[in-house]
């Protein structure tokens, strides 16, 4: 391929590598320039352009992306259309993210021009998220160089990725018992247990609390493995410290056979996994007691999700398997006497409303200025976000900015958007830049949604809290993605990135930690973008 400046009559057929504009046509990168457009470049006064050539041997960037990502192509994924080089490949199922490494690195070793990215292994996915992506970078690349990944894809050495379904398991439960735990310690670890099934439509069907032996507990597990029984789990009364502790030889005392005993991840390291005859049996760690993701996740997760772990895996783990708190991030411990004490605090969130929108659809009112209960919905949306946060929110002005500002409350932080006209982008580019607090978190509010309440802002925010402020929490209703969203400190450099008249729901599905749906109802959707969505929604339009 042959890139650089040349003079438009030996252009045709060319790329164009940066876009040009003949009077109110404006050709965007990558116009394949034909005798047409490079007339009217002449007519517009452009005599020279910046294109690539491609050689006999190229192929083009969209053919090339099309091509490597069939060959990706497996029933738990969907394919999108080739667009400037790229193919994004999304979940078909709900499930969990599996990549092989060693297929993916080999790819992007053959040239820099082709490239695959994807999620981080092991993660959950949901049906619709993106989980690759294929990008050639130049224009074209070498049919040679695309040959030699299409081979790496298709020689047999298996799937580079895809998702494992969830299936739903039929659990059963043994927790043995010991004087010193508590009824409401099992009933807590019960609840917390169902909770992780949830996800998968998993459920516990049968349980068993015998005394902490390992003849008590070989008996348990040999009698569920009768009946019709999926997975079974061993709660411990006490935590196992040995390979012949009673969890492991319980397991062998049945019949069956230990995997593993002990996992590099922490918490989670007393872990112990075996198998009676197709029956997986899990030992839980103590930590599993506990919500909090620990070793327990990844090994329940990939059971039921049909992927087997052998010691081979267990080894893997230890690099990313530091899952505790550190004491630098994000909450320290305080040492108290040689003894570590949680200090409990709340993630700090803070709230963006973006409001900078013109109302193109309103036939010549601003929607922001319409009265709902005598309020100006601008004023009540930020009012909303002050009365769930405890905290003034930050508001992103653009259009009619002046006239807008007279309708907030002094305690608002107004942020101008100068550059609103060129879309969404730049007013969540705006808000992040204008966050002057170490936040965990920022709760992003449309301004047009008068549904949305305080009492619905403060339930995202608990399920932040709940996970410790490393979660995408965002709103839903019937189960379909919505309004408002809360995004964790790890994402805020990827919005400062944000282009075009873009949102966060690609950074959202590219994202590889834990994102949680709160159902609102109606609030999650209705917005009033016309003047037929503002009387129906109870507002009436500002003179």
């Amino acid at each position: 391929m042959k890139f650089g400046e040349v003079d438009l009559d030996e252009a045709e057929g060319s790329f164009l590598a940066h876009a040009l504009s003949a009077g109110a046509q404006r050709y965007k990168k990558g116009t394949v320039l034909g005798r047409d457009e490079i007339a009217a470049l002449k007519a517009a006064g452009v005599t020279h352009a910046i294109v690539a050539q491609l050689d006999a041997g190229d192929v083009d960037e969209d053919t090339a992306a099309k091509t490597l990502s069939i060959c990706c192509a497996h029933a738990s994924l969907r394919l999108g259309l080739p667009s400037t080089g790229r193919v994004n490949i999304y979940a078909q199922v709900d499930g969990l993210f599996i990549v092989s490494r060693e297929i993916i690195d080999a790819i992007n070793r053959i040239d820099p021009a082709i490239t695959v990215a994807t999620l981080n292994p092991f993660v959950r996915v949901s049906r619709g998220q993106m989980v690759a992506t294929v990008k050639i970078i130049p224009f074209a690349v070498s049919r040679e160089k695309l040959a030699e990944a299409v081979a790496l894809l298709t020689n047999g050495s298996g799937c580079a990725f895809e998702v494992a379904a969830w299936r739903p398991h039929r659990v059963g439960l043994v927790t043995t018992l010991l004087p010193s735990l508590k009824d409401e310690v099992i009933a807590k670890t019960n609840r917390v247990l169902q909770s992780r099934l949830m996800h998968s439509h998993s459920t516990i069907v049968m349980e068993k609390r015998v005394a902490h032996g390992a003849g008590k507990i070989g008996g348990a597990i040999a009698a569920l493995a009768k009946e019709d029984i999926d997975l079974i789990i061993v709660f411990g009364a006490s935590a196992v410290v040995d390979a012949h502790d009673v969890i492991p030889e319980g397991i062998r005392l049945s019949g069956g056979n230990v995997i593993q005993v002990g996992m590099p991840v922490d918490p989670g390291n007393l872990l112990v996994l075996g198998r009676l005859g197709t029956v997986p049996v899990i030992g839980a760690p103590g930590c599993a007691r506990s919500p909090k993701e620990n070793g327990f996740d990844w090994i329940l997760d990939r059971t039921i999700a049909g992927v087997a772990t052998m010691p081979s895996d267990f080894a893997g783990m230890g690099v990313g398997g530091l899952l505790m708190e550190i004491e630098t991030r994000p909450r320290p411990r305080e040492v108290v006497q040689g003894k570590a004490a949680v200090i409990v605090e709340k993630p700090n969130i803070a709230g963006l409303l973006l409001a900078a929108g013109s109302s193109s659809r309103m036939g010549g009112s601003h929607k922001l200025k319409a009265l709902f209960d005598g309020e100006p919905l601008v004023a009540r949306s930020a009012q909303v976000l002050e009365r769930a946060l405890g905290a003034a929110p930050f508001v992103v002005l653009g259009h009619d900015a002046q006239n807008m500002a007279k309708l907030l409350s002094a305690s608002s932080h107004v942020v101008l958007n100068d550059d609103f006209a060129e879309g969404l982008s730049t007013s969540l580019r705006a808000g992040m830049a204008a966050l002057d607090g170490d936040f965990d978190g920022v709760l992003i509010h449309l301004a047009d949604m008068p549904a949305v309440t305080d009492a619905h802002l403060k339930s995202l925010c608990a399920a932040f809290l709940k996970a410790d402020g490393k979660a995408v929490v965002r709103a839903t209703h019937d189960g379909k993605r919505g309004n408002p969203v809360i995004l964790p400190r790890s994402l805020f450099g990827q919005v400062t990135r944000l282009t075009g008249d873009m949102g966060a729901r690609a950074i959202i599905e590219g994202f590889g930690g834990q994102v949680i749906d709160v159902e609102l109802g109606n609030a999650a959707s209705l917005d009033v973008d016309t003047p037929e969505a503002l009387r129906a929604a109870g507002g009436i339009a500002a003179s």
